[in-house]
C-alpha cells in the first residue's frame, strides 16, 4: 500500500492521492471519483504515512493498523464508522490490542474504519498492498528540494565576505571623478 500517496484534507470529505506539485500547492485525485483537483500549500494535509496510533508502549504506524484490520477482515470492509461506542471499541481492540484507551477517542477509531472502507473502496487493501516500498514520494523529494535550498542560503550567508584587493601601484591612481554642477538659473521678473 503507498500510504505516503494518500492524504486527507482539512474541510474535505474522503481520502485523496497526490498526483503532482505545483508551484503553489499540490494536484490530488479523490481515491473513489478519480476527480482530480488543485489545492494550496496553505490547505491542512495529513499524509497517512505520517499518521500514528497509541499503544500504552509505543506509537503504531497507522499502515500496520491497516494491515491489522485487513487481516483480522480477511481483506473485505469492516464496520460501519457509524456503529455504537461499544462495537467501535471492541473493533479497536481487535485491530490493535494494546491502544491506548485514554488517548485514542472513539473519533480515531470512527476515522480509522471511515478511512480503511474508503481505501478498501478504492482497491488499495488487498495482500499485496501492504509490501512497504522505499520510493520517495512526491512530497518527501518537495521537502528534500526546499531543505536544500535553505541550506544553500544558509551556506552563502555564513560565506566570507570579498575581501577588497590590496593597494598596489596600479590601482593608487586617483581617477577623476566627474562633479555635477549645482549652479541653478535664477530669473529676475521685470516689473
Amino acid at each position: 500500500m503507498q500510504l505516503e500517496k494518500i492524504i486527507s484534507i482539512s474541510g474535505k470529505p474522503g481520502l485523496f492521492k497526490l498526483v503532482s506539485q505545483l508551484k503553489n500547492g499540490f494536484i490530488v485525485e479523490d481515491i473513489t471519483t478519480k476527480k482530480k483537483t488543485s489545492i494550496s500549500n496553505s490547505s491542512q494535509v495529513s499524509l497517512l504515512d505520517n499518521i500514528a496510533m497509541f499503544t500504552f508502549d509505543k506509537e503504531v504506524p497507522l499502515f500496520e493498523v491497516f494491515e491489522n484490520v485487513a487481516k483480522n477482515y480477511d481483506y473485505k470492509p469492516t464496520i460501519s464508522h457509524k456503529s455504537s461506542g461499544d462495537e467501535l471499541r471492541a473493533f479497536m481492540t481487535a485491530s490493535l490490542p494494546n491502544y491506548d484507551v485514554e488517548r485514542v477517542y472513539e473519533s480515531d477509531i470512527k476515522k480509522l474504519a471511515q478511512w480503511y472502507n474508503l481505501l478498501h473502496k478504492a482497491g488499495y487493501i488487498t495482500p499485496e498492498s501492504f509490501v512497504k516500498t522505499e520510493e520517495p514520494s512526491e512530497v518527501a523529494v518537495a521537502e528534500e528540494k526546499t531543505e536544500a535550498a535553505e541550506e544553500k542560503k544558509t551556506a552563502a550567508k555564513k560565506a566570507p565576505a570579498k575581501k577588497a584587493a590590496p593597494k598596489t601601484e596600479e590601482n593608487t591612481e586617483e581617477k577623476p571623478v566627474a562633479k555635477k554642477s549645482a549652479a541653478k538659473k535664477t530669473t529676475k521678473k521685470e516689473d
